[in-house]
């Protein structure tokens, strides 16, 4: 039995988007294969679904997202301050510090096979773990600081964490090619070093009734009936998603035809911007914002949906495209999206290129053909990704490098 020491920042329900998702749904899957896990978060909460790993607090915290410390949100993270139930305030840097010195203490009592840390907030513990105690190290990379920060460098110190943890990583598990071209690019890693192993969509996702009783997806179910589209997107509103091209997007279409609704469905640092733009352009009663949602309303966006935009100007896979898949979307994606290197039945472009995203819009929304062809095709293709093959990949990683072990 395959013994794993696991470190991630968050786990569902405490998430705030799909990295607690995908590392959830992989270690269900690593156990099925036998595997032994021990997953670390920097919090302290229940799980009550998880009964198939250990799960490990390594501080006293309410989850971290609590506190608008999203795993993505980095251009001021380091410096946020967190108010503990003593009233003390911390950094985050202070809970990555104690994050580190619960792995010591655990690793001097308990001796797994192999870390895999997932993104950087993890990586200087996994690096701990692999200098001080010989331990092979995994670096999972689900998004690199140059996604975040929109393909720009970013903060410095979260690119220099991220240097050293994959420069030092035994293996790099990359959720794209698009992400394994990033870190050979820009961090220069040999590429023989870099495993691409693609997410797959939850599977516990499953529909459910849709009785859409809350008021605003009533307005939409309503607009549907009179023969309005609705054109959804979801996820952080941060310069990463390309949410502003989107709206100029939107104003487009929507200017050749008004029977276009969009809707937004998340939050983030540039919601304000995004509100602001869509009555600049002339567009507000064109365009819905949900503000965050998660579980059932978040299902209802999706269901209630004909298309779903992926905006990204840099998404190193993109769950939230194979969950709008599941539920009957037909998907636009930007070409910089990894998710479109394993659906193929979706339009695409390039993030900048507002008018052929306009002109994609409005094909689907005037050619129920079109749109039937799409829907039907892309559920097709999300259907043979599964987790089971996530986890059987991780472990010939795993294998390969506890079996060349020379420390």
């Amino acid at each position: 039995m395959m013994k794993i020491l696991m470190l991630g920042w968050e786990l569902p329900p405490h998430n705030s988007g799909g990295l607690g998702v995908a590392c959830l749904n992989m270690a269900r899957a690593l156990s099925r294969q036998g595997a032994e896990i021990d997953f670390v978060v920097p919090y302290e909460a229940k799980h009550p679904e998880v009964n198939f790993m250990h799960i490990l607090p390594a501080t006293h915290l309410d989850p971290i997202y609590r506190y608008g410390n999203g795993a993505y949100e980095t251009m001021h993270l380091l410096d946020k301050i967190i108010p503990t139930e003593n009233h003390e305030l911390i950094s985050l840097r202070d809970v990555q510090e104690s994050y580190c010195e619960f792995v010591d203490k655990y690793l001097k009592e308990y001796k797994p096979e192999v870390v895999h840390a997932h993104d950087w907030l993890t990586y200087e513990a996994g690096i701990l773990a692999k200098k001080n105690y010989g331990i092979p190290l995994v670096a999972h990379v689900h998004a690199t600081e140059f996604d975040r920060a929109g393909m720009h460098t970013g903060n410095p110190l979260i690119h220099e964490i991220e240097y050293e943890g994959l420069m030092l990583a035994d293996k790099i598990i990359a959720v794209s090619e698009s992400t394994k071209r990033i870190i050979h690019e820009k961090y220069h890693i040999p590429l023989n070093k870099i495993d691409v192993i693609y997410n797959s969509l939850d599977e516990n996702y499953e529909n459910s009734d849709y009785h859409f009783k809350d008021q605003t997806y009533g307005f939409l179910l309503k607009q549907k009936q009179e023969g309005c589209t609705i054109v959804s997107t979801v996820g952080r509103f941060t310069v990463q998603k390309g949410l502003q091209n989107l709206m100029r997007a939107a104003a487009l279409a929507i200017s050749k035809n008004p029977k276009l609704i969009f809707v937004f469905a998340g939050d983030g640092e540039e919601r304000n911007e995004l509100i602001e733009l869509a009555a600049d352009l002339g567009i507000s009663k064109n365009v819905i914002f949900t503000g965050f949602i998660r579980g059932k309303k978040l299902r209802d966006i999706y269901s209630i949906s004909d298309i779903f935009v992926m905006s990204s100007v840099s998404e190193p896979f993109g769950l939230t495209a194979l969950e709008a898949a599941h539920h009957g979307d037909a998907l636009i994606l930007t070409k910089q999206s990894g998710v479109s290197e394993v659906i193929w039945s979706a339009m695409t472009y390039d993030f900048w290129d507002t008018q052929k995203l306009a002109d994609e819009i409005l094909s689907i929304a005037e050619n129920p053909a079109l749109k039937e062809s799409l829907q039907s095709n892309i559920k097709n293709e999300y259907h043979k990704i599964s987790w089971n093959e996530v986890a059987k990949k991780c472990l010939k990683v795993y294998n390969k490098i506890v079996k060349h072990k020379d420390y």
